[in-house]
């Protein structure tokens, strides 16, 4: 007789507990906190994780992770990486120069930060906004990150330089005043961005499950980050977010991100509701 399969249901609920145990052994030994990930997405991210360590299932995974500290690393970056690119959305990086950087310059100083800014391209693209506008002086960008691994690829600044002609064409797009190639110098198939553009660039480890307020800023950007997040976590991070923002600071978020439903939602006006674009107003 041919052996009875196991009901999928079944295999379904052994998965969740799996992969419960392993994001709980991963709070317990490394202090990173992916329990409230979107299921889906953290799952589809780990089966991942297994064929870059030729495992066979996610015991085995939380096994090498609780005994081995590079490998927590590797799947910490697997974990944390957002696809990403310079002037990724150029409609958004064009709305913070037509709507955004007047509001900005009401300020003294204006501090903004990126919240995981992954390898970088994002922080770089809104560093370079300043130098355009006449606002780079008294402006500073901090640009954080979980993974110390993501940090470091993003404050070496180099890119494949393949990717720098997709990257033009958006800082065209965006409405760009210049020639993006001004900010890199080419060499050997890569991209260099220049020490001129990293002045007033600051990159960070900071962790939005774990870590708190740490300044206040003019502007957030927090893009395509809570999508990978449940509701619980959703509303935590935008309290942090609420509470690190300047009074009229400006909030913008990723294109399927939005303020409805949040905590802090009536505490916004909408700057520019396409493009995710909100000011703290209360």
């Amino acid at each position: 007789m041919s052996e009875t399969p196991r009901p999928v249901r079944a295999d379904v609920a052994r998965c969740h507990r799996e992969i419960d145990d392993l994001t709980a052994a991963i709070f317990r030994e490394h202090d990173y906190d992916f329990r409230h990930y979107a299921r889906a997405s953290l799952e589809r991210r780990l089966r991942a994780c297994l064929a870059d360590e030729e495992l066979l299932d996610f015991p085995a995974l939380q096994e090498r992770i609780v005994r081995d500290p590079d490998c927590m690393q590797r799947v910490l970056l697997r974990l944390s990486i957002i696809v990403t690119a310079m002037f990724r959305d150029p409609s958004f990086f064009r709305a913070l120069r037509v709507q955004a950087v007047p509001w900005l310059r009401t300020f003294p100083t204006v501090r903004s930060w990126v919240a995981g800014c992954s390898t970088g391209e994002e922080a770089y693209s809104l560093a370079l906004l300043p130098q355009e506008e006449g606002l780079y002086e008294r402006s500073r960008v901090y640009a954080t990150d979980m993974s110390a691994a993501a940090l470091a690829k993003a404050s070496a600044g180099i890119y494949p330089l393949a990717a720098m002609k997709q990257h033009t064409r958006n800082y065209l797009e965006a409405g760009g005043s210049g020639e993006l190639s001004r900010w890199y110098t080419a060499n050997y198939g890569k991209a260099k961005i220049g020490g001129e553009l990293k002045r007033n660039l600051v990159f960070a480890q900071h962790n939005l499950v774990t870590d708190g307020v740490f300044n206040e800023f003019q502007m957030v950007l927090c893009r395509n980050v809570m999508i990978y997040f449940d509701r619980e976590l959703q509303a935590h991070v935008h309290s942090l977010i609420y509470d690190s923002l300047a009074m009229f600071g400006i909030l913008g978020l990723g294109q399927k991100e939005s303020m409805a439903f949040t905590p802090h939602e009536s505490c916004y006006e909408t700057m520019d509701s396409a493009n995710k674009l909100y000011k703290k107003v209360k």
